[in-house]
């Protein structure tokens, strides 16, 4: 049986060295769970896990009994996406490479742009990604990209304003655009999609549409409008409970619109 997304609890083989384990953490931001995924070379007994997921045992119990685990590769800091760690951790004692040196485990270098992760039989391009978080991070196989959440499976991207920046997010999308071509999508949330490069350019797309709607609210509502201000005019017509999500990717739009 060839299964299709969602399946909790199950590996399912997506491409030739790329396989997902969804965790059962289903919620308005993770949308149907956290895609972990299982990266190896056809005849590796080894794999690369790229973001344990959340803080569950059965979840992260599965990656364990999966395959000796050579790597552990984080996109970026978000609980959804590390809450396991510790477990994972435990189980596999397994190096663990991220963007964040606070995540690091048997290794004292955090990742680095354009940088080659060798492991599982694989060749793993390191490309840093940032906007979503300041810290995220994507990986180019020879035949797909994954993005972690700075390109979904369905949906749109929220920056978080801490640390992210919608101009950030912007280049990072000209680097998915480009690496993207030819590869198939594996996001960290969401179902995978055939060719990367043209997702980028759909949420390019979005983005800018988006920022002319802001600029358009911003000439009825005046110049020092208040990020809320903006989401009630620009956002009436999605639910109430996203505003504030909606909120955190206006103020980086009204940041980017201010510079």
């Amino acid at each position: 049986m060839v299964l299709e997304h969602p399946a909790y609890g199950r590996l399912r083989q997506v491409t030739p060295t790329a396989a997902v384990l969804l965790a059962d953490n289903p919620g308005k931001m993770t949308l149907d769970g956290t895609n972990t995924w299982i990266l190896r070379a056809p005849d590796s007994a080894e794999c690369v896990v790229v973001d344990p997921g959340p803080r569950d045992k059965a979840h992260i119990n599965l990656i364990a009994e999966s395959a000796p685990v050579a790597m552990t590769l984080i996109t970026h800091r978000h609980f959804d996406h590390t809450g396991g760690l510790k477990r994972h951790r435990k189980l596999t004692d397994s190096p663990v490479r991220s963007v964040d040196p606070k995540f690091l485990h048997k290794s004292t270098v955090p990742l680095r742009d354009g940088e080659i992760v060798e492991a599982a039989g694989l060749r793993i391009e390191v490309r840093v990604t940032p906007g979503h978080t300041g810290d995220s991070v994507s990986f180019v196989l020879d035949d797909a990209v994954l993005t972690g959440d700075t390109i979904l499976g369905r949906g749109t991207t929220v920056i978080d304003t801490r640390d992210g920046t919608l101009a950030d997010y912007l280049r990072s999308l000209d680097v998915l655009a480009e690496v993207g071509e030819g590869r198939v999508l594996l996001p960290a949330h969401g179902p995978d999609r055939p060719d990367a490069a043209a997702v980028a350019r759909e949420y390019l797309a979005h983005r800018k549409q988006r920022l002319e709607q802001v600029q358009a609210a911003l000439d009825v509502l005046g110049a020092d409008a208040k990020p809320m201000q903006v989401v009630r005019h620009v956002y009436a017509d999605i639910d109430k409970k996203l505003w504030p999500a909606a909120r955190s990717s206006v103020k980086a739009q009204l940041d980017y619109l201010r510079r």
